[in-house]
């Protein structure tokens, strides 16, 4: 039977299982990438599950998120992940050599390859024809120490292009399209396979762009067709012998599927404050705009950068907008600088900030209160700039550039008829400026087993989780809707973000965003259970939002569905994930409201829980977790499970 290309990469790496939709499986891991914050925990499990040398075919620890050193507190993690890199045979990226994941594409990605990584975004590395999955951070150690990863097999779902894209009109508005169709909750359990004749018009890394907010719309990963694209992508990054043609079988057939014709596509915004909540351009056109803040991973490409300039080249960007440039990988701003486009966004009043996450992750550049921030960013959850009461939306370069230009949400494609402008199709060099010296090869093993881990006083160890008891009498401390994500159960930004390897001082910050008063309350009450809607955990795989509620007592979560992420990272530190069997139930609960739990120690056998309140009203609850996250949920956590195994 012929197939899809995702599944041609899970049979050449299907190590158990029967790959049929809802199935665990397991699979060899060829890749790893962490970044510095979630990597400071990965080096830790690294330590404490024993290992001796990464046993994957490439390891990468990249440093782009914690670039802002207001304190030594972020220094001190870089210098422990340089060590920690050294002592377990992975590379090291430097501070300031770029953003992991076009980093990663430009020097190790391979068509073929399987990956994971501690960052939702790690899917974008499907623009190459890989099969790259976001995972939590304990998954990566368990995969650089030679373990498969356990995932239930997704459905794939073929998504076909057709057409080409309209001037003015770029890759961001295809995944805004995709968002806009089928909301954040859409690809969950899900591969997004691309394919179709409109392919040929996307470059790889306009691929990039559409893979990498798969995320957004909760997939498992999104996977593009290996072609002449990702091949021309490859020669110009000197690494052409990498290049392996893949795509679908003729006549394979999917599991579920969709249709955009490109040809037919406007430009797209996402209102504040949800990827999904996308409207044309048009609509609100004219709304004032405070900043506009082009990069990120999500729109990473020399491309993306180069269209901004030539828009913005000759003019001045409006008095009232901050117009912010974060080149996302030094390579880009290399090749940016040496095309004339740098010179041109400066002119135009941009501040150029260093290769790195940024704003993105709520570092630096956060917007003033009341004023719309444009950005071309993944995500605009509440909050998640830095500024409280942010109002922050979500565009492409062309878009960004328009607003930065009239200090309103302006259509492009009207600002081009004003203005009389061309189409902006940047010139970019065949070659890219390849400079690999700020990535720090592993050493050799005898050398390696002699570093010692610099740790500084703001890196704690790994709590330690006692074992699930049989019974659990918890008070209710929170109830929550849908589409919880895990910034507002364990923020990011420069207050929280650098405490991100020292979890009782992070576990401060825990749903303050929903409840000032939580990690107070927590300590105060000790084990206790939180209730939310769908898609409980949406957003980053920061397991940092596992543990930290656990550190502060929480022993069970009941929803009406999970993000995959956040759901697996619940199992992995022994956090009790249940389902509501009657979704109106979380209705009937209210917080203080005690549940009682009995025969925990019975998981095993069951699929179903009934909890009683203390008026002994019945709530039906279920559980889907395999036989091994059992398992760890019992042992209070994979690394306790491990543990609890011995040696071998």
């Amino acid at each position: 039977m012929p197939r899809t290309l995702t599944r041609q990469l899970i049979d050449e790496h299907l190590v158990s299982g029967d790959p049929v939709a809802g199935q665990e499986i397991a699979l060899r891991i060829d890749q790893t990438l962490t970044q510095d914050a979630t990597g400071t925990l990965v080096m830790q499990e690294l330590e404490a599950i024993g290992l001796e040398r990464a046993r994957t075919e490439v390891s990468v620890q990249y440093v782009d998120h914690n670039l802002l050193q207001a304190d030594e507190r972020n220094a001190e993690d870089h210098e422990f992940l340089r060590t920690a890199a050294r002592r377990f045979g992975l590379w090291f990226s430097k501070p300031g050599n770029g953003v992991s994941h076009p980093t990663h594409m430009q020097r190790f990605g391979k068509p073929g390859a399987t990956m994971v990584g501690s960052d939702s975004h790690t899917c974008a590395a499907g623009s190459l024809g890989m099969l790259a999955i976001g995972v939590g951070g304990l998954e990566v150690a368990f995969a650089i120490a030679g373990e498969p990863l356990r995932i239930r097999m997704p459905q794939v779902w073929g998504v076909r292009l057709t057409g080409e894209l309209p001037p003015w009109v770029s890759a961001k508005d295809v995944i805004l399209e995709m968002l806009r169709r089928h909301g954040v909750s859409g690809g969950v359990n899900r591969v997004i396979e691309y394919h179709g004749p409109g392919l040929a018009g996307l470059s790889a890394m306009d691929r990039h762009v559409i893979a990498n907010m798969g995320a957004e719309l909760g997939a498992t990963t999104s996977v593009f067709p290996a072609d002449e694209r990702v091949e021309e992508f490859l020669r110009a990054e000197g690494r052409a012998e990498d290049h392996r043609p893949l795509s679908a079988e003729d006549g394979a057939e999917y599991d579920v599927t969709d249709e955009i014709d490109l040809s037919t596509l406007e430009p797209l915004i996402a209102k504040p404050s949800a990827p999904d909540n996308v409207v044309p351009v048009r609509e609100v056109a004219g709304e004032p705009v405070g900043q506009v803040v082009i990069g990120s991973s999500a729109n990473p490409g020399l491309r993306d950068f180069a269209v901004a300039a030539l828009m913005v080249r000759g003019r001045q960007t409006n008095d009232a907008v901050s117009f912010d440039v974060n080149p996302s990988s030094r390579e880009i701003f290399s090749d940016l600088t040496k095309m004339g486009a740098t010179f041109d966004l400066i002119a135009a009043g941009a501040r150029i900030h260093q290769a790195g996450c940024m704003g993105c992750i709520g570092m630096g550049q956060a917007p003033a209160t009341g004023h719309n921030s444009l950005r071309t960013f993944p995500r605009n959850f509440k909050g998640r700039s830095g500024t409280p009461e942010d109002a922050v939306w979500l565009c492409s370069p062309e878009t960004a550039a328009a607003a930065a230009l009239t200090g309103v949400i302006t259509d492009p494609r009207e600002l081009a008829e004003k203005l009389g402008l061309d189409d902006p199709v940047p010139e970019l060099p065949a070659e890219a400026s390849i400079n690999t010296d700020m990535l720090v090869a592993p050493p050799p093993v005898e050398e390696a087993q002699q570093q010692e881990l610099v740790r500084g006083p703001n890196i704690s160890g790994l709590p330690d989780f006692p074992p699930l008891p049989d019974s659990l009498d918890l008070p209710v401390l929170l109830r929550m809707g849908d589409n919880v994500s895990t910034d507002e159960i364990s923020p990011a930004g420069a207050k929280a973000l650098p405490y991100r390897s020292n979890i009782p001082e992070l576990a401060e910050f825990t749903f303050t965003r929903i409840d000032a008063d939580y990690p107070a309350r927590a300590r105060e009450t000790g084990a206790h259970a939180v209730v939310a809607g769908a898609n409980y955990g949406q957003g980053s795989s920061r397991e940092h939002a596992a543990i930290t509620p656990r550190h502060l007592g929480l022993a069970v979560v009941i929803a009406r569905s999970y993000a995959r992420i956040h759901w697996q990272n619940l199992a992995n530190f022994g956090i009790l994930a249940l389902e509501f069997t009657e979704p109106q139930d979380l209705e009937r609960i209210s917080g203080g409201t005690v549940l009682h739990f009995r025969g925990l120690r019975e998981l095993a056998g069951t699929e179903e829980i009934t909890a009683t309140d203390d008026d002994g009203a019945e709530f039906r609850l279920r559980h889907s977790l395999s036989p091994g996250q059992v398992d760890a949920v019992l042992a209070g956590g994979r690394i306790p499970q491990l543990a609890e195994q011995g040696p071998g």
